[in-house]
């Protein structure tokens, strides 16, 4: 059962790669590990990626759907964690979860998988 990697889902693979930054991030820019900039970029992109990861082994809604809402979250957390002092860091949270948030709205656009199992269950 190994993950099968294609241009159909592809947006899948974007997010996995983002989530991995996210987590990295905070390594990179050099943020205090134990700061609330650096454990919200961990848990959060460390959410992106297992999520695309189910989704690439087989198509989720459920999956989708909760990146989506973790893009959400990563896009508002510097203002909702009141951490926007280094723009850096609020940079990288909002570009990630809106990208995060459009490769989720392109793959439940155009993913039709996604539209039999949004018109069959929500459950995905």
């Amino acid at each position: 059962m190994a993950i099968h990697f294609s241009t159909k889902r592809w947006q899948d693979q974007v997010i996995l790669l983002l989530g991995l930054w996210l987590f990295v991030s905070p390594w990179a820019m050099n943020i205090a590990a134990d700061s609330p900039l650096a454990m919200n970029a961990h848990v959060s992109g460390l959410l992106m990626a297992i999520l695309a990861a189910f989704d690439l082994y087989s198509t989720y809604l459920w999956a989708v759907l909760l990146n989506m809402a973790v893009g959400v979250w990563t896009a508002l957390s510097p203002w909702a964690l009141r951490t926007t002092d280094n723009q850096a860091m609020v940079a990288n949270a909002v570009i990630v979860g809106v990208a995060v948030v459009v490769l989720g709205l392109w793959e439940l656009q155009s993913d039709p998988e996604l539209h039999q199992k949004w018109a069959g269950s929500t459950s995905g």
